[in-house]
């Protein structure tokens, strides 16, 4: 297995490639998700690694039914919940979010000993899932000077077109720079990262406590791209884990 990480970090968290899995076909190889068509005992296997490699039990490697919208829960064993935002305090407990093109963004807070995980695509950053996040984390004491955050691997810059009134809406909200026009090409181009890095900036959120990490799952095969493969992929499942300098270690450490 392959994952992505940033050392910005203290708790134990990644962003996977596709590799390290058993599905096969489009999905290969780690899909982490049953709603694509992809076989349900290759993904309980998949997530099983997942879980291995973020130091928990199965069970608690902990997600949400995302819907694109702004809601943020606290993750609970057992319970399915539409949300696209997931936090938990609970030390041996993980939360993860989907996402095959759209941006994962994965929280810590090592002061309070939190953690959170953000599926964010252009209607969520939009609608400001990731700011909402911070805003539920400060509800149970959370300071903004004690957050970090990484932006994970998705359709960057360099590959996501759109067209209609997106450009206009993303420059009105996050200003023009987030908003591209390649030469020769005749739709303009969405930076997804920056909007989210820009809409951090003005909540007093520290540049030295935000990471972007490498890679764009469009235009690298190393990744599940819901556009470039036309709908027919799997889907990653970025982790992060609440355990911080001093708890116990894992399970798998």
């Amino acid at each position: 297995m392959e994952l992505i990480s940033s050392p910005l970090l203290e708790a134990p968290h990644g962003f996977p490639t596709r590799a390290g899995g058993v599905s096969v076909g489009p999905f290969s190889s780690l899909n982490a998700s049953l709603s694509v068509g992809d076989v349900p005992e290759a993904v309980a296997e998949n997530l099983r690694r997942l879980a291995h490699a973020a130091g928990v039990e199965t069970g608690a490697l902990l997600t949400v039914s995302q819907v694109h919208g702004d809601t943020v829960v606290k993750a609970r064993p057992g319970v399915s919940t539409e949300a696209d935002a997931l936090w938990t305090d609970e030390p041996g407990q993980a939360v993860g979010v989907r996402t095959a093109d759209c941006v994962p963004i994965v929280v810590e807070d090592r002061v309070g000993r939190r953690v959170a995980a953000v599926h964010a695509g252009w209607r969520g950053v939009l609608n400001g899932v990731l700011l909402r996040t911070l805003r539920v984390l400060q509800d149970q004491g959370t300071r903004l000077d004690d957050v970090r955050l990484v932006v994970g691997p998705c359709a960057r810059a360099c590959c996501f077109e759109v067209d209609g009134a997106l450009p206009d809406q993303f420059a009105e909200a996050f200003g023009p720079s987030v908003v591209l026009r390649p030469r020769g090409q005749a739709k303009p181009h969405l930076d997804l990262p920056l909007a989210l890095v820009t809409s951090l900036a003005r909540v007093g959120v520290p540049a030295a406590s935000v990471a972007v990490v490498p890679g764009c799952t469009m235009c690298d095969t190393r990744f599940f791209s819901h556009r470039r493969d036309r709908g027919v992929t799997g889907r990653h499942l970025s982790f992060i884990t609440c355990r911080f300098g001093g708890d116990p270690s894992g399970p798998f450490s």
